[in-house]
């Protein structure tokens, strides 16, 4: 009877090192020696806080120009999915704090053969666990040997300066994107090349990011009146008016091949000529910015 016992002792204890061999974790996470944070800003048009996870990738938060300066998070892998899946996110206490649960902070799509991304309000509840001391820690089935799960770690080691820096950085970002300058409409006041105060303050936002954005492909200028003040003397204005803002946008650095110009005149009226309010809508120029 023993020995029977015995026996199943041991076939219970050879499963369970046999399953805990055949369910190996793989692990990927920066050490105390390795563990470096860095702040990459080139403009005043995006941020990052770049850590890199030895062996596996690297891990970005960014922040771009905008209204909001949302932070968004990259989980940029050298060897990319090769199927659909989902990776669970854990904020996991450091080592020397091991008695403390972990906590279950989101799910992160795994998409074939793209880096995992997650949007603003998982990415500040990562920065502030990293902030705490913890290890935000994605764990999900190897796509390559099923066998193996992989868990992948964001050290807080050396962490807390380089976020100061980046939340530094954010501030400092201009508080509008691309998407809110690219097309414009700006008015004039009446018989001059003179914009509006409104029309003026756009078009120095306009300036003010195109001196930081050097993707610009290209910039349309297109110019048109009102129908008082002569037909030849409005298409003359038209001209004028278009060819001053371009000079304007040359001399901030734009290249001026980039810049294309056109006068219509009082033609495509958008608005009654009939009355001032349609007047003023039709004394516009139209600007629209693509990039490369």
């Amino acid at each position: 009877m023993k020995l029977s016992m015995l026996f199943i002792s041991l076939s219970i204890a050879t499963v369970c090192l046999s399953n805990t061999a055949s369910a190996a974790m793989r692990q990927y996470t920066a050490t105390a020696d390795n563990s470096q944070w860095e702040v990459v800003k080139t403009t005043r048009l995006q941020c990052q806080l770049n850590h890199e996870v030895p062996y596996y990738g690297e891990a970005i938060f960014s922040a771009d120009a905008s209204k909001n300066k949302n932070v968004t998070f990259n989980l940029d892998m050298v060897v990319r999915p090769d199927n659909y899946a989902i990776a669970g996110l854990k904020a996991v206490p450091p080592t020397w704090r091991a008695g403390l649960p972990a906590r279950d902070l989101a799910n992160m799509k795994l998409l074939r053969k793209f880096d995992g991304e997650l949007g603003n309000k998982t990415a500040w509840e990562m920065l502030t666990e990293l902030e705490k001391g913890y290890y935000p820690t994605f764990y999900y089935q190897d796509w390559q040997n099923s066998a193996d799960k992989i868990a992948v770690g964001l050290s807080s080691i050396n962490f807390k300066q380089a976020y100061w820096a980046f939340l530094q950085c954010r501030d400092e970002l201009l508080p509008y994107s691309f998407e809110d300058i690219s097309f414009t409409v700006m008015n004039y006041q009446p018989n001059t090349s003179k914009l509006t105060k409104s029309s003026q303050q756009r078009l120095d936002k306009i300036a003010e990011y195109l001196k930081y954005d050097t993707g610009i492909a290209s910039i349309s200028i297109a110019s048109y009146t009102d129908s008082y003040g002569g037909r030849w003397n409005n298409l003359e204005l038209s001209k004028k008016r278009a060819k001053a803002i371009k000079d304007y946008m040359v001399s901030l650095g734009i290249d001026e091949a980039k810049v294309e110009t056109q006068g219509f005149g009082e033609k495509r009226h958008v608005a009654t000529n009939d009355n001032i309010l349609g007047r003023d809508k039709n004394r516009r120029l139209v600007i629209q910015i693509a990039k490369m």
